[in-house]
């Protein structure tokens, strides 16, 4: 017995991908490349998410100094709360979800 086909374009099964950065614009050039192909041809679906669109004080603020003292600073949780609770409440109940973030290393 033969392994199934794979997916082709079109379809009608897609990959979705939500981005939370502090910086959408850096992405946008995703555009121009075989991502944007990818997007263009319904395969992939990139929703890329301002943090700050999630933080209620005027200056949209998601770093603080970090607990103790010490140089540098850390992300807030709060606004990471509340975007991904949006990005669940979105795609429902039974969906897919691996969360990745950069760390040290």
């Amino acid at each position: 017995m033969s392994a199934p086909a794979p997916e082709q374009p079109g379809s009608g099964h897609r990959l979705r991908l939500d981005v939370l950065t502090i910086f959408p614009e850096y992405l946008r050039p995703l555009d121009l490349s075989l991502l944007g192909k990818a997007r263009r041809d319904g395969v992939l679906d990139v929703r890329v998410r301002d943090l700050r669109d999630h933080t209620h004080d005027r200056h949209r603020t998601v770093d603080d100094t970090p607990y103790g003292g010490g140089a540098g600073m850390v992300m807030k949780p709060e606004p990471w709360a509340e975007a991904l609770d949006a990005v669940v409440a979105e795609q429902g109940v039974g969906a897919d979800a691996v969360a990745d973030a950069p760390g040290p290393g």
